[in-house]
């Protein structure tokens, strides 16, 4: 099961599930998550090889839907479903293959395509870290140079733990299993619900020619972006990522 932090009490609206996206933890979205609970309960989930959920040696979207899966089963009612990133595609698999335990689905800026970038070489940097002299946060940040980024250090650092000095993150899986992560399996099937894909206007995550591909496979998705918002929306843009969130669920 994996780990997961609950915001709220259920009411009488469909609860939402949150999946994070690569390096993330469900307490990335402690604060959204809290603010949506205002009307619905929200369960944020640590996916594998994250945060404090297993540590396993597979890290493929199939693993990672039927970890989602198996986490609205256990709450016993269909959820919506919100995901980020590699959470998105994750969100994705689980559509097309459990859509009986979905509701409605957000994908935060992710398509259901592979990807040529690659995100090794923060793994890389992470490994760099000397932890045997990592006291404090600044310690950390100071061997984090080669990330140049501010909000990616401080995003990084908050999988570190700097009491066991150790990274809450499976880096050498996660390493290992790279291709599988920024790419997305052949799945069979369609899901018919709805669906929004909510991209940052900025980000090049979601572009025009993957949406024949999501028609395909997400016939009636809806798309919209958030004006100066890049791939890191709900951070760059947490009010209007809420509000656009709030008012897909509620429709």
């Amino acid at each position: 099961m994996l780990n997961s932090i609950i915001h709220g009490e259920p009411t009488d609206k469909t609860p939402l599930l949150i999946s994070h996206g690569l390096y993330g933890s469900a307490r990335n979205w402690g604060v959204i998550a809290k603010r949506l609970s205002d009307q619905r309960q929200v369960v944020a989930v640590d996916m594998r090889n994250h945060g404090n959920s297993d540590w396993r040696q597979s890290h493929s979207y199939f693993d990672l839907a039927d970890d989602l899966a198996r986490t609205i089963r256990f709450h016993g009612a269909k959820m919506d479903v919100l995901g980020h990133s590699m959470g998105g595609k994750a969100a994705m698999v689980l559509a097309l293959k459990y859509p009986d335990l979905l509701g409605r689905v957000v994908i935060a800026d992710i398509a259901p395509t592979p990807y040529n970038h690659t995100q090794i070489h923060l793994i890389e940097a992470m490994k760099r870290v000397d932890l045997s002299r990592v006291e404090r946060r600044a310690d950390a940040i100071a061997q984090l140079g080669q990330v140049e980024n501010p909000m990616l250090q401080s995003f990084l650092l908050q999988s570190l733990d700097l009491k066991e000095k150790k990274w809450r993150l499976n880096l050498d899986v996660l390493a290992n299993e790279m291709d599988k992560i920024v790419g997305f399996p052949t799945v069979a099937g369609k899901f018919n619900g709805e669906i929004l894909f909510l991209g940052g206007a900025q980000s090049d995550y979601i572009k025009q020619n993957d949406r024949p591909r999501i028609k395909a496979l997400f016939p009636n998705a809806k798309f919209a972006k958030i004006p100066g918002a890049g791939h890191w929306l709900h951070a760059e843009k947490p009010r209007e990522f809420e509000a656009a969130v709030r008012a897909f669920l509620s429709l």
